[in-house]
């Protein structure tokens, strides 16, 4: 089985195209679950998953504990063998799920699989395709999920670049072969956590110290 896990933090606006994309998807119903983590938003997100209580886990944190604290609180309630990350203004291409599936199941040794993907605009027009080799992003990666348990999980002191940390960590000891196939829609708006340059720069001082000793 594989489990979806989608983290939203005040992506209402979002979050509802995200989510139908994963019920969209080619792979049996019976083969995969989506789990929604709200990590206590503030907006109508409540009022959009009350539309979705039938068809996705949801759960609600009664404190916001960041991207990499949803994430894990998501991975340890999952159920499948392997794991995907999507992120609540984002979504994904139909076929993403059964392709990795497929993937990870027919070659024991890759250890995590990834896409390449479209930056897309507000509307969802497509911007360019992006190479995930060469600029990798934390989601649409299809993980052993014992493996993210054996690394660690995410390190919750990271409130951005908690990618970065992972993929190092992940990367020490596993694989992670990319898929040329854009399968993930990375959805390019004001909000992007990485367009805020304070935190990205506080958190690369941070990720440079941890893994320069």
């Amino acid at each position: 089985m594989v489990s979806l896990i989608i983290t939203t933090y005040n992506y209402a606006h979002y979050l509802e195209r995200a989510i139908r994309s994963g019920l969209e998807q080619s792979l049996d119903n019976d083969r995969y679950e989506i789990i929604v983590v709200n990590d206590a938003s503030t907006d109508h997100t409540n009022k959009v998953l009350e539309n979705y209580a039938d068809e996705v886990r949801v759960f609600h944190l009664e404190q916001n504990l960041g991207l990499s604290g949803a994430r894990n609180f998501g991975i340890q309630k999952a159920k499948g063998q392997f794991v995907v990350f999507l992120d609540a203004d984002d979504y994904i291409h139909r076929d993403l799920l059964y392709v990795q599936k497929l993937y990870l199941e027919e070659n024991n040794s890759i250890d995590a699989v990834s896409s390449n993907y479209w930056l897309v605009d507000e509307r969802g027009a497509h911007l360019r395709h992006v190479y995930a080799e060469e600029e990798p992003i934390a989601c649409g990666i299809m993980f052993r999920k014992d493996f993210l348990f054996q690394i660690g999980l995410y390190d919750e002191s990271f409130r951005a670049r908690e990618e970065e940390d992972l993929r190092i960590r992940w990367l020490s000891k596993y694989n992670i072969y990319n898929l040329i196939l854009p399968l993930y829609r990375y959805r390019m708006h004001g909000k992007n956590l990485t367009k805020d340059d304070e935190a990205m720069s506080t958190y690369q001082q941070m990720l440079l110290s941890k893994h320069s000793k």
